[in-house]
């Protein structure tokens, strides 16, 4: 069952997000999270979680190797820096284009099966990544130590040679680093966020959700589904590798550590923990747990002492002891807590539970409507 959408009520939802973005640093700030860093990785992984959506939400092909695209995506916009030189438009676009070339191929033999076969396909093809990066493909990768942008690269288009600053991307001029590099990420989310949009409402985004709903039925109707799941396959590790891209367009340095089961596994998460199938559902899922790794992560027995200070002593020491566990290098257990109340009583993620606050919300302004009704003189 679908929502009810038109092309003016999509325009207004797309410029509420917009204005949600990039007023991020004013309305996060009292939460601690509007410093610049933390803002980058918001849009970033966000793009990457919503990348990911486009074949998980709306296909139901669970990737357990979106992280390889990841790390491709790191390695062509940091070889654009040493090759062209540190402006970050053609890194992105390269990125993007190499990306979805690998996924192509990855895809062309993945997509063969379905289920957890194709699960297990993604996650050794994104094991072998890895491995090469890590040790096997060193001239191009760097291995362990991690390729960087370096003073003797050629950077055709800047010239190269020596700077008299820090080798750091910047457009026209402006370092992205900071804030400026917030909102160079943020436009790029919004960019992808409203392709995303667009894919979901259209014809392709249905038939995405026909294979998602009952493929044998589809077949069965004389459409061939295999050509609508490796497109969906390619657009998403597109997503990811321009998420790469922005990585080091912030920060240029590329890790084999990118590619990693971890990293495939956090935008699953992401993704399940916000909604899948909606459209700002893996967003939320991926701030959400972007927050937790950066905030929660930072709370030491001292900051638990500061918040708990107006307990007695009595009972000071046990509750900080209690809390210390769900905080500082124990946030994954909070994080996998939350996980498991949302996954219980949640299935749809947070989207599902700010729908039934919207029912809710809904149901008791009609009855107070009533009620004003029923009171009121007849005139």
């Amino acid at each position: 069952m679908f929502t009810k959408t038109s092309p003016a009520l999509d325009l207004v939802y797309f410029l509420v997000f917009a204005a949600a973005v990039l007023t991020m640093p004013i309305w996060l700030a009292p939460i601690g999270a509007g410093y610049p860093d933390l803002l980058q990785k918001f849009a970033i992984f966000g793009l990457f979680a919503t990348g990911f959506n486009i074949l998980f939400g709306l296909t139901g092909y669970l990737s357990f190797g979106h992280a390889a695209f990841l790390g491709v995506g790191s390695y062509t916009a940091v070889w654009s820096f040493k090759l062209l030189g540190m402006n970050p438009i053609p890194a992105a676009v390269l990125a993007v284009v190499a990306s979805g070339v690998f996924a192509l191929a990855i895809g062309y033999v993945s997509l063969r099966r379905s289920g957890i076969y194709f699960s297990i396909l993604t996650l050794a093809f994104a094991q072998m990544s890895y491995n090469l990066a890590y040790s096997v493909l060193t001239p191009i990768t760097n291995g362990e130590t991690g390729l960087r942008v370096l003073e003797s690269d050629p950077r055709i288009l800047d010239g190269g040679g020596a700077t008299d600053g820090p080798l750091i991307s910047n457009l026209f001029g402006i370092e992205m680093t900071g804030y400026a590099g917030f909102y160079f990420c943020a436009v790029v989310l919004l960019i992808g966020f409203f392709i995303a949009q667009r894919i979901f409402r259209s014809p392709f985004g249905i038939m995405l959700r026909a294979v998602k709903t009952n493929q044998n039925r589809m077949t069965y109707t004389g459409l061939n589904p295999r050509p609508y799941t490796l497109a969906a396959f390619v657009i998403s590790g597109m997503y990811a590798g321009l998420a790469g891209a922005l990585m080091c367009i912030t920060d240029p340095l590329a890790g084999a550590e990118r590619m990693q089961w971890t990293a495939s596994g956090e935008v699953v998460l992401m993704t399940i923990l916000g909604g899948a199938g909606t459209l700002l559902g893996p967003i939320f899922g991926a701030a959400l747990i972007k927050y937790f790794e950066n905030i929660f992560s930072a709370f030491n027995e001292q900051t638990l002492h500061e918040i708990f200070g107006f307990l007695p002593d009595f009972l000071e020491a046990p509750v900080v002891a209690v809390s210390g566990l769900f905080v500082g290098e124990g946030w994954h257990l909070t994080l996998g807590v939350l996980f498991m109340l949302i996954v219980i009583f949640l299935p749809g993620g947070l989207m599902e539970g700010f729908a039934r606050i919207g029912r809710v919300l809904k149901r008791s302004s009609n009855k107070s409507e009533k009620s004003g009704s029923a009171t009121a003189p007849a005139e």
